[in-house]
């Protein structure tokens, strides 16, 4: 239950922070504090899934273990950000920059997750519940790939590669990662309420 609720709260912060509306609308240090936070929920998630993985098999404890590990580089990453905002009030750039160690983790640990789901060759096995989350978690996964490569700051220029990319493939792998959190939070106000 908590997991789900983790996970699907952390979505909703990296799904509005990269959105300049909302930067514009609570201000740069609000904006990091988002994603700072979201970054945090990932880790708690990330921890009770890591916990609860050992009873489905060495592959999906290797894949929550790689994914914890990544949220704990996207922490740091978040942290760093956030403080840089705080010691600048003046500061004007997008303040999420994700981590490359981060965004490899995350790959690593979709990958693992998707070959350790029931398929027909390449591609997901229909029937029971959930059969999609796989594929669209490591769609995320590849999401927050392509956002770090747009995010990477030329260290010639001082400028990102490219922001728009940063933003937009941010919010796609947010609404991947939420997309498979939220049949957990069905589950959990099922659990509850029986």
């Amino acid at each position: 239950m908590w997991m789900a609720w983790c996970f699907a709260l952390g979505s909703v912060c990296f799904l509005i922070g990269p959105v300049p509306a909302y930067a514009d609308l609570v201000g740069t240090g609000a904006d990091a504090a988002t994603f700072f936070i979201g970054s945090l929920l990932f880790t708690a998630g990330g921890a009770l899934q890591t916990r609860d993985a050992a009873a489905g098999g060495r592959a999906l404890w290797w894949a929550a273990l790689i994914q914890s590990a990544g949220t704990l580089f996207f922490n740091v990453t978040t942290f760093r950000a956030l403080q840089v905002v705080l010691a600048d009030p003046d500061y004007d750039r997008l303040v999420w920059r994700p981590d490359a160690f981060g965004s490899i983790c995350f790959l690593i640990s979709g990958v693992i997750a998707y070959r350790a789901s029931p398929r027909h060759g390449w591609w997901p096995a229909r029937g029971r519940s959930g059969w999609w989350q796989p594929a669209v978690n490591l769609l995320g996964c590849v999401f927050f790939g392509v956002s770090a490569v747009g995010a990477y700051v030329v260290p010639s220029t001082g400028s990102m590669v490219d922001v728009a990319v940063a933003n937009v493939n941010t919010w796609l792998g947010a609404a991947c990662f939420l997309a498979c959190a939220v049949p957990g939070l069905s589950h959990s106000r099922a659990a509850v309420s029986s």
